[in-house]
């Protein structure tokens, strides 16, 4: 099927988005006897870069670049950033110079992300991450701007109210209306709060958060939350059916111990859905969890969204994973 928005990216599609995890992967047992169910909508199939969620949060922020003036977008990650390298090969497809202001110094050897990156044509600049930390300040923004003329900036991850109106396209794939519950990782909260958006009242919509410190749902774009809300970017009935479910993150952002590696072979080998160490590893552990922990009423039909991001693996010694 093709994505229903232009413009697209040559080779974007979804065939077969929807994936059943049955028969019972990793001993679930007990998940037939409640009759809960569980599909991955597979959107790591979606493009050979531009997977997951990427498209979704950086189509808007594209179709505005187009019309600037300097045909030129800036945007932001750290050295395996799947935002970084999404964003440099959809610019190349639509004819947008690209420049990625990437944490960190410029280390000996690039990435397998950035030496992609910049064969996509990204301009890669290094600065520290105590500057990088002021990426959002207005004083950051208006030197970037003195270096850049006219060119358009992307937040980090796609975040903003336009990355979170992309995100919302994600559930208009598929029949989502036929899911109780719909479950995401959590970076940014972009995705997470596009997913809200787009939900019906029968639906929870859980999220799984990456970093640490993230509890709540109110630690994602406080202003999204706020009643009364000028912006209108929930609603109180939506942000009552969403919640988090901490306690996944396995020490922080990327760390990957010992116990995920063995979960994300095991659950390959038994479900042949491949995930990632950052996110959807986490996620899918998660899941698997929740549903041992009876989380989830009988007779649920759960959907999970897989959000790419399979290239972040390579900064794994190769024969750690099964895939």
């Amino acid at each position: 099927m093709n994505i229903p928005f232009l413009p697209e990216p040559q080779g974007l599609s979804l065939p077969g988005p929807l994936q059943p995890l049955f028969p019972e992967p990793l001993e679930w047992s007990g998940l037939a006897e409640k009759n809960v169910s569980a599909d991955v909508l597979r959107l790591d199939r979606l493009h050979p870069v531009i997977s997951g969620n990427k498209w979704f949060k950086l189509k808007g922020y594209l179709q505005e670049a187009l019309q600037s003036p300097g045909h030129t977008v800036i945007t932001f990650g750290g050295a395996w950033s799947n935002h970084l390298i999404a964003a440099a090969c959809a610019a190349r497809q639509h004819g947008l110079s690209a420049v990625g202001i990437v944490r960190g110094e410029r280390p000996p050897v690039l990435s397998a992300t950035l030496t992609a990156a910049a064969d996509y044509g990204m301009q890669l600049e290094f600065i520290p991450r105590g500057e990088y930390a002021k990426k959002e300040t207005p004083d950051f923004l208006r030197q970037l701007t003195d270096r850049f003329p006219d060119a358009y900036i992307i937040p980090e991850g796609g975040a903003g109210l336009i990355g979170i109106k992309g995100s919302e396209n994600i559930l208009r794939t598929t029949d989502s209306g036929q899911y109780t519950h719909i479950l995401c990782a959590v970076g940014t909260g972009t995705t997470l709060l596009g997913l809200i958006r787009a939900s019906q009242p029968h639906q929870s919509i859980i999220g799984v958060p990456v970093l640490k410190g993230m509890n709540e749902i109110s630690a994602i774009y406080p202003t999204a939350l706020s009643t009364p809300d000028p912006a209108g970017w929930l609603t109180p009935e939506q942000i009552n059916r969403a919640r988090l479910l901490p306690g996944y993150h396995f020490g922080g952002y990327a760390r990957h111990p010992p116990e995920l590696l063995d979960f994300i072979n095991r659950w390959y080998r038994e479900t042949g859905v491949p995930s990632d160490i950052v996110y959807t590893g986490k996620l899918f552990f998660a899941l698997w969890d929740s549903i041992r922990q009876d989380l989830f009423p009988t007779h649920s039909r759960l959907l999970v969204i897989h959000s790419g991001g399979l290239q972040g693996n390579l900064s794994l010694a190769p024969g750690i994973l099964d895939f």
